[in-house]
């Protein structure tokens, strides 16, 4: 049987204000690294060395920005868990997932325990 979370309405009223703070702040970075250019692989008038270093921290930023992608959805979909009455409750079993987790990490879907059992 699943459990519902211990969130009081209030706790979850919180989290939903934090929640749509954080999407529009990543979805604005989003916006902002969008209009980056490539680096040119040749023809440039930078040097070689300073090239390699630009395609790098490019890359670097390219990765980034895929992981506040895959943050962006995940905060999507703790939005819709609260919209569900399911917010605070373990993807993976069912139980709470605790207070504490949500406040580091308020989009998070799973326990602790789960979460831990996954990257093992």
């Amino acid at each position: 049987m699943l459990s519902m979370s211990e969130l009081t309405p209030e706790q979850i009223d919180d989290f939903h204000a934090h929640l749509l703070d954080l999407k529009a702040t990543i979805q604005d970075v989003l916006r902002q690294s969008a209009g980056e250019r490539p680096v040119e692989r040749s023809g440039s008038t930078i040097g070689r060395l300073s090239r390699m270093d630009a395609m790098q921290v490019q890359a670097m930023a390219q990765m980034g920005r895929r992981q506040l992608e895959v943050r962006l959805m995940r905060v999507e979909a703790a939005l819709q868990a609260i919209e569900r009455g399911r917010y605070g409750v373990c993807r993976e079993c069912g139980e709470p997932i605790g207070q504490k987790r949500l406040d580091a990490l308020p989009e998070a879907p799973f326990c602790m325990p789960c979460q831990e059992s996954f990257e093992a």
